[in-house]
């Protein structure tokens, strides 16, 4: 399945899911968990097909022997789980009458009769008969939406459905969403830098478990196997933690959740114990007692966040997480987590606390977010990365400040969102900075062997588009001389002879509209040597260049030909159109700007792809981590000790990027000045007018 044909049965599922709200009187928060159970259930119904012709041989096979099983145990060794008749989804589907919510439910107790413990009521089962109560065709309607997810779709096609959906709750939740979802861009960029391929990971507020989720993705991108990562979960949210069992279920992790308080309880013993840790906790929250942490290890470590007078609140919990993530780690452990922007220059006894983690030496990276990442709230935000293993480098007293604020996709008015390349782009900066420069010669060439397959594209679509061109031109050459001797319309005549047509037409004579097709750049092997990479992007830059000027070039005569074509349609066609039709002249139009809108797309991508090796090379031409101005800074001791006093705010070291001006400092911030004086006399002037206003309404009246 493509990513387009993927995009596409999202959308349409999302409709026929969302229908429940319009139609059947339900919030996001009451149909979420049972739509989620349903893509489960066509999820498990794929998934045991696939499984079932082993899991029946084993047992045939084994039946009568030492060795016999039940057919539910080995299910569960070789598919996950075992999926009972009355819970396939085609009995399902098929099923009459007003029975589906009690069918339903007996198929989701089904399927985890035989589950061990911590999956035990994790399946939704009798929200469905709240559902049935509104409109008793919505569950038949739903099943059958679902049932058009392919048979062959596998766990990653359902992976990534119910991570959508799980975005598309949060959106139609409001504030309420961010509990249960962190925008997969975010996730994935954490997941880029600490790297969790291996060992324990755990998230003590995960949500929906999209932070596991992004793990294991990430894990089978590096060809590493998901066997290797146990995940550890907690969640207060009852609800949130059955979606968070169903995604583990239908990724196939394994792991741990947990439904508990992360401030009262310490259910897995975590102090000093993960590989990594990940996590978006509540930001800002004051209602946690001092008595609740005060004997936890994981909270005291490093001081308590106090509130001043007798009160027995502490003052702010984000450093009550800040600590907990820090603690949890083990001596080779790192973390990355999200924290409001005013969490990087707390003072009081959050900066005590900040001074000692900073002294500690574990803090890797600091990155302040763009506004606009989460789909609920707009509060900026800023990713906290540690690594215990730092100090034992060359990087044991430096810390790396990347300000991210500009980079970002726009998806509508209201959200953002890191792109793949983003996050690549993002990482590679931290790499370089950990000094692992093959691993960013290694994405230069992943996007130089992009560049190239575009190009590789783009020709057909050319020779296409040039063909579409020129037969036009020449199907309404041939059409005229066909028709020159019927009649038409004087009125018709007369806009022909006004707009010079035909001789306009046979002005575009076949040379004139031939274009040189760009051919492909030859690259035998993408080298990941830096300057034979800087040379190919050079000869990349060229022939987009080329393309472009090319594409200009094209659209001018496109646009020439469209309106003759226009004229054509409207005066030169006559009332019996059978001559124009076997002349290709039908919807021509259209058929010429989808062979253009074709070409435009393929030329675009190799932009695209140019724009991210430029994006790099221009900053890092050595191919070695420097620091750049708006961008990133790798402050020493001296810097963020004794210069920012232990501030972790990006925006204090980078600087701010002056782009292409030329100024020096005191140049620029001469004009700054001269800018902030015409502004308070533009105020001024908007002050008397607003009193001039004023004053003649009140006269009027």
């Amino acid at each position: 399945m493509t990513n387009d044909q993927l995009k596409e049965l999202e959308s349409k599922l999302w409709d026929s899911a969302n229908a429940l709200r319009a139609h059947g009187g339900l919030k996001a928060s009451d149909y979420a968990v049972p739509v989620l159970g349903l893509i489960f259930l066509k999820f498990a119904e794929n998934k045991y097909s696939q499984h079932e012709p082993e899991i029946l041989e084993t047992y045939k096979k084994e039946k009568g022997t030492r060795m016999e099983r039940t057919i539910q145990q080995i299910a569960l060794a070789k598919c996950g789980f075992y999926l009972p008749d009355n819970a396939r989804y085609d009995y399902l589907l098929k099923l009459s009458g007003n029975k589906r919510a009690e069918a339903l439910r007996d198929a989701m107790k089904g399927i985890e009769k035989f589950q061990d413990a911590k999956f035990q009521d994790v399946l939704p089962t009798d929200s469905y008969f709240d559902i049935e109560k509104k409109k008793d065709d919505i569950l038949p309607e739903l099943l059958k939406t679902f049932s058009d997810i392919p048979k062959d779709a596998s766990g990653d096609i359902f992976g990534k459905i119910y991570e959508y959906f799980l975005g598309k709750f949060a959106m139609s939740e409001g504030q309420k969403g961010g509990e249960f979802f962190t925008p997969t861009s975010v996730v994935r960029f954490i997941v880029e830098v600490i790297e969790p391929y291996k060992g324990k990971i755990y998230d003590p507020a995960c949500g929906s478990g999209g932070m596991f989720v992004q793990s294991a993705d990430f894990i089978a991108h590096e060809g590493h196997d998901l066997n290797d990562i146990y995940v550890y979960g907690q969640e207060y949210m009852g609800e949130t933690v059955r979606l968070a069992k169903m995604n583990l279920l239908v990724h196939n992790l394994r792991g741990e959740i947990t439904e508990t308080n992360s401030y009262d309880n310490d259910p897995y013993d975590g102090f000093g114990k993960f590989d990594f840790v990940m996590a978006n906790p509540p930001f800002n929250v004051k209602s946690v007692k001092e008595a609740t942490v005060k004997n936890d290890k994981r909270f005291y470590n490093f001081g308590l966040p106090k509130s001043k007078g007798k009160s027995d609140n502490i003052s702010d919990a984000n450093y009550l997480w800040i600590s907990l993530f820090a603690t949890s780690l083990n001596e080779k452990g790192r973390a990355g987590f999200l924290m409001p922007n005013s969490a990087s220059d707390a003072s009081h006894s959050e900066y005590d606390i900040r001074k000692k983690i900073v002294d500690s030496g574990i803090v890797d990276c600091m990155v302040s977010m763009p506004t606009n990442m989460f789909l609920t709230v707009t509060l900026p935000a800023t990713l906290w990365f540690f690594d215990k293993q730092k100090v034992h480098t060359d990087r044991k007293d430096k810390i790396l400040f990347l300000d991210a604020r500009n980079v970002y996709n726009q998806i509508d008015r209201a959200h953002r969102e890191w792109t793949t390349e983003h996050q690549q782009n993002l990482a590679a900066i931290v790499r370089l900075y950990r000094g692992e420069t093959e691993r960013y010669l290694e994405l230069i060439g992943s996007y130089i062997k992009e560049a190239l397959s575009a190009f590789a594209k783009i020709t057909p679509y050319q020779e296409a588009l040039v063909q579409q061109l020129d037969g036009l031109v020449k199907n309404l050459k041939a059409y005229f001389k066909e028709t020159k001797g019927e009649k038409r319309t004087p009125a018709k005549k007369k806009a022909l002879a006004e707009a010079d047509f035909f001789n306009v037409l046979e002005d575009f004579n076949h040379t004139q509209i031939e274009r040189v097709v760009s051919g492909a750049i030859i690259v035998e092997d993408v080298s990941l040597d830096n300057d034979s990479q800087l040379e190919t992007a050079k000869r990349i830059e060229q022939q987009v260049n080329q393309t472009k000027n090319i594409a200009e070039s094209f659209k001018k005569d496109i646009n020439k030909v469209l309106e003759l074509y226009k004229l054509a349609d409207k005066n030169l066609k006559l009332k019996s159109d059978k001559i124009w039709v076997t002349n290709n002249l039908s919807k021509a139009d259209k058929h010429l700007e989808d062979s253009f809108r074709l070409y435009l797309e393929a030329t675009d991508q190799a932009t695209y792809w140019l724009t991210n090796i430029k994006w790099l090379q221009s900053r890092f031409p050595e191919a070695k981590y420097e620091d750049v101005t708006g961008l990133c800074k790798m402050a020493d001791e001296t810097e963020y000790a004794e210069e920012q006093d232990y501030s972790l705010n990006a925006g204090r070291y980078v600087g701010i990027e002056v782009e292409e001006d030329n100024l020096s400092e005191s140049e620029f911030k001469k004009i700054i000045n001269e800018r902030r004086v015409l502004l308070e006399e533009l105020n001024l002037i908007s002050i008397d007018k607003e009193n001039l206003i004023s004053s003649n309404l009140k006269d009027l009246v």
